[in-house]
């Protein structure tokens, strides 16, 4: 089966209210599910690489790299931006980190940290924050706190599939 590219992918936000503790348990589970996929691997399949596709481990590191944006987006919220902050859809941080060149472990645990204080943040937010609704650039919907939570949770399923794709395809 053929998967949709993410930038190809639509969503409708519209959980209700009190979701928001399933959506972060969701959230604070992604860095277990990593470790149990990735634990198995050695170094050599972790960064193996087919052409430009990312490795496994360049998914992972990619997931860490994008926690600013999410840490910036709560901002967002917090300031009553109109607006989102964009995701830089040429991932040149990602691409530009030598992933492959780390240690997973590390980059394992630099995930959890960042992850944590993530959802540390979103539970933190007083009602009216969790309320308000800001475009998101991209998608050109409107989003609360909550829909943010869950479209990031929707991106770590996306890379997690990914994984699972590399895992499967790989000769080993």
């Amino acid at each position: 089966m053929e998967r949709t590219k993410w930038t190809e992918r639509s969503f409708l936000f519209n959980m209700p209210e009190g979701w928001m503790p399933n959506i972060l348990t969701r959230l604070l589970g992604t860095h277990a599910r990593l470790v149990e996929c990735t634990s198995p691997l050695t170094t050599e399949q972790l960064i193996h690489k087919t052409g430009t596709a990312w490795s496994i481990q360049e998914h992972v590191g990619h997931l860490v790299d994008l926690e600013d944006l999410h840490d910036g987006r709560i901002n967002d919220f917090i300031l009553r931006s109109t607006v989102l902050r964009a995701a830089d859809m040429s991932n040149a941080r990602t691409n530009a980190a030598y992933h492959n060149k780390r240690h997973l472990g590390e980059i394992l645990t630099q995930f959890r940290e960042v992850r944590l204080r993530f959802v540390d943040r979103l539970e933190q937010l007083d009602d009216e924050t969790q309320q308000f609704e800001a475009m998101h650039p991209r998608l050109q919907v409107r989003m609360r706190p909550c829909d943010m939570a869950y479209f990031t949770a929707e991106h770590d399923d996306h890379h997690l599939a990914s994984i699972r794709a590399l895992i499967r395809a790989q000769p080993w």
